[in-house]
């Protein structure tokens, strides 16, 4: 009678085991998810702010253009990775848009800058 007591007990005991395996298991399963989740998020963060950084120096850079270039841009025109929109709301404002080229109605970054009239020889 105490033989078969000492196997069944060590038959529970094994199924605890399992039990505590699989549990163990399904935890460490979700963990690695986790950790995937949120090192794909942390990928894609640093590619959306590198290509806000690279927006950012175009814009400066168009802010910078005199009246005469902005004039030349006015019309929507590809640079690099971006699409430059480059408008004049009023004779001496000009509105810059920058997108993404690959959606090109969505925009990153938006400026206006004055550019007053320039003296004529």
């Amino acid at each position: 009678m105490r033989m078969l007591a000492a196997r069944a007990e060590r038959g529970v005991v094994l199924l605890e085991v399992l039990v505590a395996l699989t549990v163990v298991s399904a935890a460490g399963l979700g963990f690695v998810g986790v950790v995937s989740a949120s090192s794909r998020a942390a990928r894609e963060l640093a590619a959306r702010e590198r290509t806000a950084a690279a927006a950012d120096r175009l814009l400066a850079g168009y802010a910078l253009l005199t009246r005469r270039d902005l004039d030349l841009r006015l019309s929507p025109h590809e640079v690099g990775e971006f699409v430059a929109v480059v408008r004049r709301p009023e004779r001496t404002l000009y509105r810059i848009a920058l997108a993404d080229r690959r959606a090109p109605d969505v925009e990153l970054l938006v400026t206006v800058v004055y550019r007053g009239d320039e003296a004529t020889p």
